[in-house]
């Protein structure tokens, strides 16, 4: 069996990885709160623990292993977006939830073993907030329920802050129904014009925290072995979760790792409406950014490292790609993963690493170790994509005829030629790429040269 070692960010050290039952490894990821497209920083959490349920798979079989990811859509922005345009909350978070498992499936995500929704999920997050107040970790105040921080003498573990630096962190809420300033919403009121639900403490809905632990808990157990997410969650989300958690099912050990992810940043700057560098996931396929390409990009960083997406990295990453599918397009992809490929992924998921080893698969020519590689790091599914199985063919004709009509056209501002030539090669199976750089021709699995004669 492979030794598996994961920085546990808990305890802040890499950690040999053994699950509390290996005929049942148990995995909550937090999901995405849906009220709008997946950003491209949404992605990154995705893809990691893609590839750890991909591993885990692997390593202890796929029937073995449960993954959780849940979505979010119950929430302030969910309210808002209804208010602003009219819509039912239930049609805004069908509508997302179906665009982010779109989006994702793009980039090479598998769904999990179960994706709840928290409005599916609000009996069991109002049993966990009866049994916190039956044990004297939670109190009711003026339509709220509150968890009582100073319950729990463990708190701050997790992220190893100081009670000064977690009130600052949570930009905590005064309110005069507390009773301590880090006391945190466990159920809220809720008005006419928001969702909400009957409860012994008034009709309301739950807060943000509590949903994870009841959904956890209801379908891992008290006791799992990995939580994951981005590291913006690890204050105040998990360590309010492990709080909650801990203090409702004292016997359990909720997580027993915790893993995060490092942020996403854009040719070296914080991704930011602001700075006009904000893009998601959609707007990258839509420009006709690969969904491989995404994904190899963000394996290129290890996971606890800033991201940084540029441009250069994903041209060099296409080409990475079209060169590799081109020589496993035919390869036996039968035989036994690589032990090179499940060591990396071991060493605490180093994808670069992994990636490396791939390199090194391409130039020797081990070209089955190759695609068994590929298929388990998620860049490829049976076969590569149609887009880079295409027929080796000439199209520096039409790329020398389309950036002179583009040329004349900058001149004359009249594009209709440029649109023309570019409808042909578009229903023909060529990929049309535009740029200050050129001009680039791409055809596909299913191009079509009858459809350009005439030309």
């Amino acid at each position: 069996m492979t030794v598996i070692r994961l920085y546990n960010s808990k305890t802040r050290r890499r950690e040999e990885f053994v699950p509390i039952n290996s005929q049942n490894v148990r995995m909550y990821v937090c999901g995405p709160t849906v009220y709008d497209r997946a950003h491209l920083g949404n992605a990154r959490p995705a893809i990691v623990f893609d590839v750890l349920f991909r591993f885990l798979r692997a390593v202890y079989g796929p029937e073995k292993v449960t993954y959780v990811r849940n979505f979010t859509d119950v929430d302030d922005k969910i309210n808002a977006r209804a208010s602003e345009t009219g819509r039912t909350i239930r049609e805004i978070t069908d509508e997302t939830t179906e665009w982010y498992l779109d989006d994702m499936a793009s980039v090479g995500v598998l769904e999990p073993t179960h994706m709840p929704r928290a409005t599916e999920w609000i009996g069991a997050m109002k049993d966990m907030i009866a049994e916190l107040i039956s044990k004297g970790h939670a109190y009711e105040a003026e339509g709220h329920v509150l968890f009582s921080v100073g319950s729990y003498d463990d708190y701050g573990q997790l992220s190893g802050r100081s009670i000064d630096d977690m009130i600052a962190g949570a930009r905590v809420e005064v309110a005069p129904y507390k009773r301590d300033p880090m006391d945190f919403v466990l159920w809220k009121p809720s008005g006419e014009d928001t969702p909400g639900w009957d409860s012994p403490w008034g009709y309301g809905r739950p807060g943000w925290h509590i949903e994870c632990s009841a959904m956890s808990y209801e379908m891992l157990g008290e006791s799992f072995d990995i939580h994951g997410g981005g590291n913006d969650l690890q204050f105040p989300h998990h360590e309010n979760e492990i709080a909650q958690s801990r203090c409702a099912h004292p016997h359990g050990d909720f997580a027993k790792v915790w893993m995060h992810n490092e942020m996403l940043q854009v040719e070296g700057k914080k991704m930011s409406k602001s700075l006009g560098n904000f893009f998601t996931v959609r707007d990258l396929l839509d420009a006709g950014v690969l969904g491989e390409v995404i994904r190899y990009v963000m394996l290129s960083t290890h996971y606890r490292k800033p991201m940084d997406w540029t441009e250069a990295k994903a041209k060099e990453a296409e080409r990475t790609l079209r060169k590799w599918y081109a020589k496993v397009e035919k390869a036996d992809v039968t035989a036994g993963l690589p032990s090179e490929i499940l060591e990396a992924l071991a060493e605490d998921l180093n994808t670069p690493k992994a990636l490396s080893i791939l390199h090194d698969f391409s130039s020797s020519d081990r070209i089955s170790e190759l695609a068994i590689s590929m298929q388990l790091l998620g860049l490829m599914g049976d076969r590569p994509p149609s887009w880079a199985t295409a027929p080796d063919i000439d199209l520096s004709e039409y790329q020398a005829m389309l950036a002179e009509a583009r040329e004349v056209a900058m001149q004359t501002k009249d594009f209709s030629k440029v649109d023309q030539i570019k409808s042909r090669l578009l229903n023909a199976g060529v990929e049309v790429r535009m740029s200050k750089d050129g001009v680039e021709l791409l055809p596909s699995g299913g191009f079509d040269a009858a459809k350009l004669e005439g030309l």
